[in-house]
C-alpha cells in the first residue's frame, strides 16, 4: 500500500483467500485470525496487549501493510490494530507499528513469490524465525507454557484455561503435532485479505450535485421562505453524516480508508478530535492520520456469535509523522473511537 502525503484516499475491501496468502512473508493486508507479524524478535507482551479499560487480552483486529517510498528503514511497514472483544467490556482499542529495511534477518531481499508453498495442510505456525513462541488461542506472544507438556505456549491464564478446556486436556501428551490439533477457541475474528483500490475523487461530486438537483427538482414548488427555513435548521452534524453517506454511496463494501496526512472522513459532527487531543509520539514528533477503519467491516467480523458487542463508527489511526526509527520493536500508537451512536 503506497503511503500519500496528500490526495485521493485508498479504500481497502476484503476478499477471501488461500491462508497461505495471509502468512507474514508475504507482507499481507488483512482482516482477523492471527497477526501476521512484522518483526519476528521485540513482539508487543501480554501487558501491551492487554485491554487498557478491562485487563483482558485483547483480539487481532486487522494490520496494514504500509512502507515509506524513500525511507530505507521503512521499507516493509506494518501498522497492527488491537480490539477488546470480552463482554461486558468491548471498548479497548491498540495500535502498533513496526518497520524494518529491506535488509533484515527475517526476510528475503527478494520479492516473495507469488506461487503457493509445496507443502500442504493448514497447521498454525505458533514458533517465529526469532524462536519466540505465540500463544495458541490468539496468535500474540506467548511466554506463559502448559506445565505439563512445556510445548504449548500462552499469553495469559486465559487463554490456557480456554485452550484447555476446548481440546489441550486431551491433546497434552501429543506433544508431536500440537500445532495441528489447536481448537477452534471462538476469539479469533474471520480472515479475509484486504485488498486496496484508488478512490475516484471525481464521481463523488457529480453525485453530490445530481443528490442536490434531485431535491431541488422534487422541492420545486416549495416557496423560497421554506428552503430558506429548512437550511437554517441543517445542522453541522447532519452535514457531516450526509458527507459520509455521499463519500461512501458508490463503495458501500468500503471497510478501510487509507491516506497518510489527509483528513479523517468521520461520520458524526460529535466527538471529533482537535489537535490537542492526539498526543505526540514519544520521540517528540506530532502524530498525524494514516487510516481509519470504517463500519462496514462490522459486517464480517461475525462478533456477535459469543454474543459480543464489538461496535463502532469509525476507527481513526494517527501515528509518529517521522514514522522514528524503532530497531526492530513494535511502537504503540494512537486510536480515536468515533462510535455510531454519535452519529445524527
Amino acid at each position: 500500500m503506497a503511503s500519500p502525503s496528500a490526495g485521493p484516499a485508498e479504500l481497502g475491501f476484503v476478499e477471501a483467500v488461500p491462508s497461505w496468502r495471509l502468512r507474514s512473508e508475504q507482507f499481507p493486508s488483512k482482516v482477523g485470525g492471527r497477526p501476521a507479524w512484522l518483526s519476528a524478535a521485540g513482539l508487543p507482551g501480554p501487558p501491551e496487549l492487554a485491554c487498557p479499560l478491562c485487563g483482558r487480552p485483547m483480539a487481532f483486529l486487522l494490520q496494514v501493510y504500509a512502507p515509506l517510498p524513500g525511507r530505507a528503514d521503512a521499507f516493509h511497514r506494518c501498522l497492527f490494530l488491537f480490539c477488546c472483544r470480552t463482554p461486558p467490556c468491548c471498548c479497548g482499542l491498540r495500535v502498533f507499528r513496526n518497520q524494518l529495511p529491506r535488509r533484515n534477518d527475517f526476510y528475503s531481499y527478494e520479492p516473495p513469490s507469488e506461487d503457493p508453498p509445496s507443502e500442504t495442510g493448514e497447521s498454525v505456525h505458533l514458533q517465529l524465525k526469532s524462536g519466540a513462541h505465540l500463544c495458541r488461542v490468539c496468535g500474540c506472544s506467548g511466554p506463559k507454557r502448559c506445565s505439563r507438556c512445556h510445548k504449548a505456549h500462552y499469553c495469559s491464564k486465559e487463554h490456557q484455561s480456554l485452550d484447555w478446556r476446548l481440546g489441550h486436556k486431551q491433546a497434552c501428551a501429543q506433544t508431536d503435532n500440537l500445532d495441528s490439533t489447536v481448537p477452534d477457541h471462538n476469539f479469533l475474528f474471520p480472515e479475509f485479505e484486504i485488498v486496496i483500490e484508488t478512490e475516484d475523487e471525481i464521481i463523488p461530486e457529480v453525485v453530490e450535485r445530481d443528490d442536490e438537483s434531485e431535491i431541488i427538482g422534487t422541492m420545486g414548488e416549495a416557496h423560497e421562505e421554506e428552503l430558506e427555513s429548512m437550511a437554517k435548521h441543517e445542522s453541522r452534524e447532519d452535514r457531516i453524516f450526509q458527507k459520509f453517506k455521499t463519500k461512501t454511496s458508490l463503495e458501500p463494501e468500503q471497510i478501510l480508508r487509507y491516506g497518510r496526512g489527509i483528513a479523517p472522513l468521520w461520520i458524526s459532527g460529535e466527538n471529533i478530535p482537535q489537535e490537542k487531543d492526539i498526543p505526540d509520539c514519544p520521540c517528540g514528533a506530532k502524530r498525524l492520520f494514516e487510516f481509519q477503519v470504517m463500519p462496514q467491516l462490522l459486517n464480517y467480523l461475525k462478533a456477535d456469535r459469543l454474543g459480543r458487542s464489538v461496535d463502532w463508527g469509525v476507527l481513526a489511526i494517527f501515528t509518529c509523522a517521522e514514522s522514528c526509527k524503532l530497531g526492530i520493536g513494535y511502537t504503540e500508537e494512537f486510536v480515536w473511537k468515533q462510535d455510531i451512536t454519535d452519529a445524527a
